[in-house]
């Protein structure tokens, strides 16, 4: 299915215009289809810049952009990513809450508190295998 066309009028320098004439002339192709594929051609390498990326991710998290063009410009994978991380973002972690006081040491404990005294089986461990 081809894409539903939209008329596009600009003013452009003259001496631009000549040159993308000559251009066309010699490739045998239409101005327009010379304009899309150079805005296809820019498109594509903005989209491949690390800074334009950034930028466009800033605008996204910021919701300057929406989900729709950050689709349309970087595809459905990368916009799915930045989606599911900005999610991830924008989510409150719950704060975990007491019903009761904490417990005094004596009941956490129940009894006698056992002192690690370190060992000397990993020397010893060591020293077998010398």
């Amino acid at each position: 299915m081809a894409d539903e066309k939209t008329r596009v009028d600009f003013n452009a320098p003259t001496s631009l215009v000549e040159r993308a004439d000559s251009v066309v002339e010699i490739l045998d192709i239409s101005r327009t289809r010379l304009l899309i594929d150079a805005l296809e051609d820019e498109l594509e390498a903005l989209a491949a810049d690390e800074a334009f990326r950034r930028r466009l991710s800033d605008a996204y998290y910021d919701d300057r952009v929406d989900y729709d063009t950050v689709e349309a410009i970087l595809g459905r994978e990368e916009a799915m990513r930045m989606k599911l991380l900005r999610a991830s973002i924008d989510r409150t972690p719950a704060i975990p809450q007491l019903e009761d006081d904490l417990p005094s040491d004596d009941a956490f404990y129940d009894g006698d508190i056992s002192e690690w005294t370190g060992s000397d089986s990993s020397e010893a461990d060591d020293e077998s295998h010398a």
